[in-house]
Formats: structure tokens, C-alpha cells, sequence
């Protein structure tokens, strides 16, 4: 390993390092996002069958792999535009081109891969990796961060007082986007239109409930609490819900059920049908044998509590044995037992919910939603579950038995600190430039906190009135520090090297 003088690259067994690290980093993408590598051509190939497999949504732990996956490719490339003395736009637009250019075909490939879904938020989430590892390097680089350093203090803008507002303004307006862009994380946008409706299983057949279930309609609002205690209390109420009402089944009769509402496919029976498959005074009964699936999807259900990113679910179920656990599904829209749009189960006693938007995951099961002591006896329950802005309301048997949920406060730590470093760590950067502009050391100071405590100020705030969620000092504090240490560890650098 050594030196290459002409060049200043660092070379490893003879090659250049950067030129290696692109290398590896193509060879990472490859076998992170294709392997088995077990391709097959689907029987109907065709360009607009392949290009109908991109409607796949991307969650937060999808964008931060993503992200992370293509920094060394950006880094690399940079580094040997950089040794070539490219200038800086070609180096941007060529990082960007190479990373868009991969990760397109990567995408491409996986829908020759039953089981990899390709999404087109994956692109733009791996360009912006690329550009993320150009930026590293410019960072990092000594000679590049100088020279960079050098066109921010000689810009017109820096000696401009109204360029100094300006860039002012901008940070402003910059941590609103990020705000407002956050109540994409309790959204329903990103439900699948394809899953059915599945009563007593999975759509797989491998997650058995025991139990049975006398009724279930589901509306495309939140009920309000008024609203809910006339469900309690008039059995003919959903009646007069018509506008909202997406779907309502009744158990009676034995061989399929029918919507009454009229907008959902059947019910129909699944697994080893028998002519006890009728219902009872409980409703029908299922278990590992036999169960409810919607003999197609349910895409009405799917697309407009995804428009309104509200719904009402109400049923009445009664376990048959306390102890069923994984959790058992009572009543899921799902694909299978890893993709969901949400899924009513048991977990022991407890009724357990999964719920997919961004920051829970395709699978619902990055926050635990689990209400005590439902299933503590074979009862039948009466349940009503509505969602609306991040938060979950679960009524069991009337409406003073209520359990809340916030999905923002109920984020867990990793993910919530992970989440906070990539949307603070920018500001910082942001904030870093800001300073270095305003050349007057007096106002430095000031500026430093003030443009350090903002910004969570402003993004708490939105996140407050979007969901109703509490004002929690962890997370103002948690962005203070994430803008703050940023700008200062920049700043210091910068002191570092002027002097």
C-alpha cells in the first residue's frame, strides 16, 4: 500500500484507492439488491408489464439503506474526477448520472426477481446517496473543503447584506419544508391497492386465529367520539353512514359473504371447507383450517383510505383460546405475513395492530400497538379502531373503554435519533454556511443559537398541530443538538484552516 506522488491518490495493491472503492461499491449494490440473483422472465414479459411492477413505496429504514448503499460509489467517483481536475459541475452532474444510471438498473433487474419489488422512490433515494458521498468527500478532502470554503467567502452573496437575508430567509423556509415533510411519516398514501381482505389468516394460510367474528364494516373516516358512542349504543347507525361506509359484512348463511354496502368482492371460505362452516349466534367460526379471504383485492378500501389517510374498522370478535400468539390475524389487508396495509391480531390477551405507513414499515411492525387484556376470556368484544393524523383510537365494548396511540410518540429511539441526524445534520451544514458568511464575530454567537434552536422549534410545532401529539423536549433538544454540533464542528474546521 502506498502513495502515488503524481496524483496524491493512495494506492492498494497497485491501483488507486478511489478507483477500488468504486469498484466495491457497484459490487455491494449488486448483492445487496439483487442477490439470490434468481432471475426468471415472467410469463406475460412485456416493457408496460415490467414497468407496472414500479408502484412499490419506499419506508424510512428503505431511504436510510439506500442513502448509505451509494455513498462509497459517490465518494469514489468524486474522488477520481477530482485527481482528473474536472470541474465542479461536471463532477455533481456526472456523480448524479452514475448513481441515477445503477440504480435504475437495478430496479429494472428486480422485476426479473419474484422477491424483490422494485420502487421507483428507490432511484431518487440512491442518487441522492451518490451526491451524499460527494459532499463526504468535499467534507473530508482538505484541498476541496478550502477551496470551497474560499468561494463561500468571496461570493457576491457574502457581501451582500440582502444575499445574507436571503440565505437567512432560506434556512427559514427550509426547516418549514422539513416540517411539513414530516407528516408524510403518518400518512396512508403508501397503502398497496392490491392486498384483499382477509378474516382468520393470513393470505398465506400460515397464521391461523381461533375464533369467530360476527360483523366488520369499514368506513373511509375517523369516527368522532360522538359518533362512536352511537355506534355503542344504535345497531342501525352505520346505516345512515352511507358516504363514509367502504364496506359491511354480515355472517349469516354458510357459503360465501356478501358486502352489503355492494362495493367490496365476496367473502369466500379458504383452506378444508365442511358444511360446519356455517355462522352461529357468534358469527362465523375459523381457525387453522378454515378461513375468510375476499375472493379478489379490495382496491376501493385500499384507494381511498389511502386519499384520506383516515378509516373507521369496526367489528365484533371472541377468541377461542387466550393463548394464540405470533400475532394470530383476526382481520388483515395483507399480502402476506411480511406486507400488510394493516392487520387486527392476538397476541396472547393482548389485541395487537399493525398499521403500514413510512416510519412503521411495510410490514406495520416497527411500533408496537398492542391494547391489555382483551382476549383475557372467550367473550365476544366489541372493537372499533379509527386512525387519523398519526393518532390510533381503540374502543373496546363501549366508549369510556378507549386506548390512545401516537405513532410520532411512540417512535422508537433508534429509529427516532437516526431520523433526527439526517434531517438536522443538513440544517447544520446549512447553518455553517451562514455563519461563515456573516463575517462580523459579534453576531456569530447569536446566530449559532438561535439558528440552532429554530429550526426544532419550527418542526416540533408542525408536528404538534399535525398530529396532537405533546410538545416533548427530548425531541426539541435532540434537534438542537444534531444543528448545533454540526455548525460547530464545521465552523472549527474552518477556524482550523484560515489560520
Amino acid at each position: 500500500m502506498k502513495r502515488n506522488k503524481a496524483s496524491s491518490v493512495l494506492l492498494i495493491w497497485g491501483f488507486p484507492a478511489d478507483l477500488l472503492l468504486v469498484f466495491v461499491g457497484i459490487a455491494a449494490v449488486l448483492i445487496a439488491t439483487l442477490y439470490p440473483f434468481n432471475f426468471s422472465v415472467p410469463d406475460n414479459f412485456s416493457l408496460g408489464a415490467i414497468f407496472e411492477r414500479f408502484d412499490n413505496t419506499s419506508f424510512f429504514n428503505d431511504q436510510v439503506n439506500n442513502i448509505l448503499l451509494f455513498m462509497p460509489l459517490g465518494f469514489g467517483v468524486a474522488s477520481i474526477l477530482i485527481r482528473k481536475n474536472v470541474s465542479p459541475l461536471i463532477q455533481v452532474l456526472a456523480v448524479i448520472a452514475t448513481g441515477a444510471c445503477l440504480s435504475f438498473t437495478v430496479e429494472f433487474l428486480q422485476s426479473f426477481l419474484p422477491s424483490r419489488d422494485p420502487t421507483p422512490a428507490d432511484i431518487f433515494n440512491n442518487t441522492l446517496g451518490s451526491f451524499v458521498g460527494l459532499l463526504s468527500l468535499y467534507i473530508l478532502d482538505t484541498r476541496q473543503f478550502r477551496s470551497t470554503l474560499d468561494y463561500i467567502q468571496n461570493s457576491r452573496v457574502s457581501n451582500s447584506r440582502a444575499g445574507i437575508v436571503g440565505f437567512l430567509t432560506g434556512y427559514i423556509i427550509l426547516a418549514f419544508f422539513v416540517g411539513i415533510s414530516w407528516e408524510n411519516n403518518i400518512s396512508l398514501s403508501q397503502w398497496n391497492t392490491n392486498f384483499p381482505l382477509v378474516i382468520g389468516n393470513e393470505r398465506t394460510g400460515d397464521r391461523p386465529w381461533q375464533g369467530s367474528v360476527s360483523q366488520i364494516a369499514i368506513a373511509d373516516k375517523a369516527f368522532s367520539d360522538s359518533e362512536i358512542k352511537k355506534v355503542f349504543s344504535n345497531p342501525n347507525y352505520l346505516a345512515s353512514t352511507n358516504d363514509a361506509l367502504l364496506a359491511k359484512y354480515k355472517f349469516d348463511g354458510k357459503d360465501n359473504y356478501r358486502d352489503i354496502t355492494g362495493k367490496q368482492p365476496d367473502l369466500l371460505w379458504q383452506g378444508q371447507v365442511s358444511n360446519g362452516s356455517s355462522s352461529n349466534q357468534k358469527g362465523i367460526s375459523v381457525d387453522s383450517s378454515r378461513w375468510l379471504k375476499t375472493e379478489k383485492a379490495v382496491k376501493l378500501i385500499n384507494q381511498r383510505i389511502s386519499e384520506t389517510s383516515e378509516f373507521t374498522i369496526i367489528t365484533t370478535v371472541a377468541s377461542a383460546n387466550v393463548l394464540q400468539k405470533g400475532p394470530a390475524r383476526i382481520i388483515s389487508v395483507s399480502g402476506d405475513p411480511m406486507h400488510r396495509n394493516f392487520t387486527i391480531g392476538q397476541d396472547n390477551t393482548n389485541l395487537s395492530l399493525r398499521l403500514r405507513t413510512p416510519i412503521t414499515g411495510q410490514n406495520g411492525s416497527e411500533i408496537n400497538l398492542s391494547v391489555p387484556n382483551v382476549f383475557s376470556d372467550t367473550t365476544p368484544r366489541r372493537i372499533i379502531i379509527s386512525y387519523a393524523k398519526g393518532k390510533i383510537q381503540v374502543n373496546v365494548d363501549k366508549p369510556e373503554n378507549v386506548y390512545l396511540f401516537n405513532l410520532l410518540e411512540l417512535y422508537p429511539n433508534n429509529l427516532k435519533v437516526f431520523a433526527y441526524a439526517i434531517t438536522f445534520i443538513p440544517l447544520g451544514l446549512y447553518l455553517t454556511v451562514l455563519i461563515i458568511m456573516v463575517k462580523r464575530k459579534a453576531f456569530n454567537l447569536i446566530l449559532l443559537i438561535s439558528g440552532a434552536v429554530l429550526p426544532s422549534l419550527i418542526i416540533e410545532s408542525i408536528l404538534i398541530h399535525a398530529s396532537d401529539k405533546s410538545f416533548s423536549l427530548v425531541n426539541l433538544m435532540l434537534g438542537v443538538f444534531f444543528t448545533a454540533c454540526t455548525a460547530l464542528v464545521f465552523k472549527a474546521r474552518t477556524l482550523i484552516l484560515s489560520n
